[in-house]
């Protein structure tokens, strides 16, 4: 079965890598472009690139895909199958109807919930306590094309969007090399989702990161993990701000924001409290919060 594999970061790199490791005859890859980073400005490859061309596999990045340049090269690529794993660009019709076996995703949830951009990261923030990946053929739609195959897993109490993001990459993997050999064999299932299940899982921004202890511990623990490690959960102390990489749920009582032990950094919330362990101060590096208190003695937060 001739491929081609669409995706651009590090979820969609472990996919291309399972499918190389597995033999898959991949004939192109199509990637985002280059993008400037870091204070020069220099381009660098995404990680899908990097890996495609380490086992020479022709790497294509079209600025748009509507244009009919992306379409004239897959024309020639004459693929069975296109697998897009978080390429971030939405694909036309024309294309979604050119393959024999058509076009097949592998989307970081359980659908139908938490369609969109960011499923990885609002699973954690809505305190979900399982989570997974689905394999789907496309649609037009966004995330609605018929499911294939599900892979459920736990999320941890204290995991973080990016500890779970990278076992879920790994559980996408094996799914996309599964969901193919099922499509080969002419044994892919299909099952319609469920449109009144679906909730909408955009990408994230710093506007939702800032911490208010006048809301419950447990919702705040789950936005910090679920903003770890972009764009990090943060407050403030004394007017400077005050990222917050990692905490765990901790007891006790007192005013929303006020720090309620001077030796392992618990601060108060509208209902329960929270252990600081991984703190980074404006400037500064990031350090463990019971050394950030040896130094410094905030009676509250968020001020």
């Amino acid at each position: 079965m001739r491929i081609v594999f669409m995706g651009t970061p590090e979820f969609a790199q472990a996919s291309l890598q399972k499918l190389i490791e597995t033999g898959h005859n991949i004939v192109g890859v199509f990637t985002q472009p280059d993008k400037p980073k870091g204070r020069g400005y220099k381009l660098v490859a995404p990680p899908v690139k990097e890996l495609a061309l380490e086992h020479n596999i022709p790497v294509y990045q079209p600025e748009k895909m509507k244009d009919g340049t992306a379409l004239s090269i897959l024309k020639e690529l004459n693929p069975d199958l296109i697998a897009v794993v978080a390429y971030g660009r939405i694909l036309p019709k024309d294309i979604l109807e050119l393959p024999k076996y058509g076009c097949i995703n592998v989307h970081g949830s359980l659908l139908p919930k938490y369609r969109g951009a960011g499923p990885i990261q609002w699973s954690v923030i809505d305190g979900e306590p399982v989570t997974g990946v689905t394999t789907m053929y496309m649609g037009e739609g966004l995330d609605t094309g018929d499911m294939i195959l599900k892979k459920e897993t736990p999320i941890g109490e204290n995991e973080t969007y990016g500890e779970l993001h990278d076992r879920l990459k790994e559980i996408g993997a094996e799914a996309l090399v599964e969901t193919i050999a099922l499509i080969e064999q002419g044994k892919a299932p299909r099952e319609k989702q469920d449109d009144s299940l679906s909730s909408y899982a955009p990408m994230l921004d710093k506007k939702i990161a800032k911490l208010d202890f006048n809301k419950p511990a447990q919702q705040l623990h789950n936005l910090i993990r679920g903003l770890s490690p972009w764009p990090v959960a943060h407050t403030t102390v004394g007017g400077k701000l005050l990222k917050v990489h990692r905490a765990v749920l901790s007891s006790g009582k007192g005013e929303p924001g006020a720090v309620i032990d001077n030796k392992k950094f618990i601060v108060a919330c509208k209902e329960g409290a929270l252990e600081l362990l991984e703190v980074q101060m404006e400037g500064g590096k990031r350090m463990k919060g019971e050394d950030f208190l040896r130094g410094r003695k905030p009676e509250r937060l968020g001020d």
